[in-house]
């Protein structure tokens, strides 16, 4: 009878060792150890200035660590520019959506990908930066096709959204992290907005990190949650278990 042979363990798709910033006396990574696998739908919770915004800019470049390494498919990628880190695959947005306002609803989702792809230029016609079907597919995805010769300005704040991790979509990436995808819309429509976002990368096979504040949309749409409080990572689990914290819901829920 053979001996099967073990099957090596893929790296995780994400991982911080040891990040550590302070901004004076404020610290704001405090010797953060991190990892997140393929497939994950992580919820990173916490107080205002507890660190969540700032973990999130050191994983995508935009502010570089004190100490410590991030890793991306099992490579540094600690001291690359923003776009080199979303040409790699971690792609972000934002609390208040980077939306070209003067640009139709579709030539956004053009302008996106002609970044990506180094086309965008004076002499090169944008809408041969992607394919129609690709633009129609992300529209689809997220609602948006009925509006696509709308200008993104006149969107209101949850379609914004929806445009915003559209634009994202199209860059094909592996991990999306999103700031806040439900704040600035109303209790009526943020499961309606998550429930499309999820559905969105349940079908392009994209793994998340979502910063959220809302406890009940953590508890639907994570698989997993964070709670931050002072620059470290407090708690580290389940929702039910990380919810049900008595410290995260004293210092992070406010209970």
């Amino acid at each position: 009878m053979s001996t099967p042979t073990n099957t090596p363990m893929r790296p995780p798709l994400l991982k911080t060792t040891d990040l550590q910033l302070a901004f004076g006396a404020v610290v704001v990574a405090d010797h953060i150890n991190f990892s997140l696998h393929e497939g994950e739908r992580l919820a990173v919770i916490g107080q205002n200035g507890a660190g969540k915004t700032t973990f999130i800019n050191i994983c995508t470049g935009l502010i570089r660590p004190q100490a410590g390494k991030v890793y991306f498919e099992g490579k540094e990628v600690t001291q690359l520019s923003p776009r080199a880190i979303a040409l790699r695959g971690m792609v972000r947005s934002f609390q208040l959506p980077q939306l070209f306002a003067e640009h139709s609803v579709r030539d956004c989702i053009r302008i996106a990908a002609a970044g990506k792809r180094g086309r965008l230029g004076l002499w090169t016609p944008l809408k041969d930066a992607v394919s129609a079907d690709a633009v129609e597919h992300v529209l689809e995805m997220v609602g948006l096709a009925a509006r696509g010769n709308e200008l993104s300005g006149a969107l209101p704040e949850g379609q914004r959204k929806l445009l915003d991790i559209a634009m994202a979509l199209v860059l094909k990436p592996r991990l999306l992290i999103l700031d806040e995808p439900t704040s600035g819309v109303s209790t009526d429509e943020k499961h309606g907005l998550m429930a499309t976002i999820m559905a969105a990368l349940d079908a392009e096979k994209v793994t998340a990190i979502f910063v959220e504040h809302d406890v009940d949309i953590v508890s639907q749409y994570a698989t997993r949650v964070a709670a931050w409080i002072a620059g470290r990572i407090a708690a580290d689990g389940t929702p039910s278990e990380v919810l049900a914290d008595p410290e995260i819901r004293k210092n992070v829920i406010g209970e």
